[in-house]
């Protein structure tokens, strides 16, 4: 059995050339996305019955202060959600003393991904594997949004501190609205800023490679379609 086709590549980068190399052994090839880009690789020898598998994170397998790449955009949005959840009662009946999750899961998440964000294991582990498939979308724009996270995050907490309730409730609000377009509707406010910042040369391409490419064959689909190529 081969792995679905858009895990044949993430597969073959972090687990070599996989091909049988001669007719009489056969290999059984299982990827499964768990969190964010961790995957399990089981290979299976059937003349010798033996089998051996592997977990990996993808190229940053084995880093600590490291943000899964690819990101299954579905345990992103149940992060979201969460985030939206926790900004809303922060923003409406004025729970000031939420913040400190808040913060703390925004600068957890963008330090070491899920590994220490309560609500990111939960959508990782428990919701996204019942959401279905994994949709994977490149890390480095999630990554980006969590960091404008932190600073809405961090910009509430001092207004709180200060006593200055009614501007840090605005400052949530607003947080609140983010998140909500990404959890509802699945359009990532930080995502597309990052992108925005890409194409003009304020982040480099070599940031994400993948946002690059597909900026790429976005911009030659339009001059094609505009007759300009």
């Amino acid at each position: 059995m081969i792995a679905a086709p858009e895990y044949r590549e993430l597969l073959r980068r972090n687990t070599g050339n996989l091909h049988p190399v001669s007719p009489d052994r056969k290999y059984d090839y299982i990827g499964q996305v768990l969190t964010g880009a961790r995957i399990t690789v089981s290979i299976t020898t059937t003349s010798t019955g033996t089998t051996a598998s592997r977990e990996t994170t993808g190229e940053s397998a084995g880093k600590f202060f490291d943000f899964p790449n690819p990101v299954n955009e579905k345990a992103a949005r149940v992060v979201a959600g969460g985030a939206m959840a926790m900004a809303a009662f922060v923003a409406i009946p004025g729970w000031g003393w939420v913040l400190i999750p808040l913060t703390f899961g925004f600068i957890a998440r963008v330090a070491t991904g899920p590994r220490f964000s309560p609500l990111a294991l939960f959508a990782t582990r428990v919701a996204a594997p019942r959401l279905g498939d994994p949709k994977l979308v490149p890390g480095p724009p999630k990554r980006f949004a969590q960091a404008i996270g932190v600073v809405f995050t961090l910009t509430a907490s001092a207004l709180w501190i200060a006593d200055l309730a009614a501007p840090a409730r605005v400052v949530a609000a607003m947080l609140m609205t983010a998140a909500a377009l990404e959890s509802i509707l699945g359009f990532c406010l930080g995502c597309t800023i990052f992108g925005w910042l890409m194409r003009i040369g304020v982040i480099p391409d070599d940031v994400c490679s993948e946002c690059a490419d597909i900026s790429d064959r976005l911009t030659k689909a339009l001059d094609t379609n505009t007759g300009t190529a």
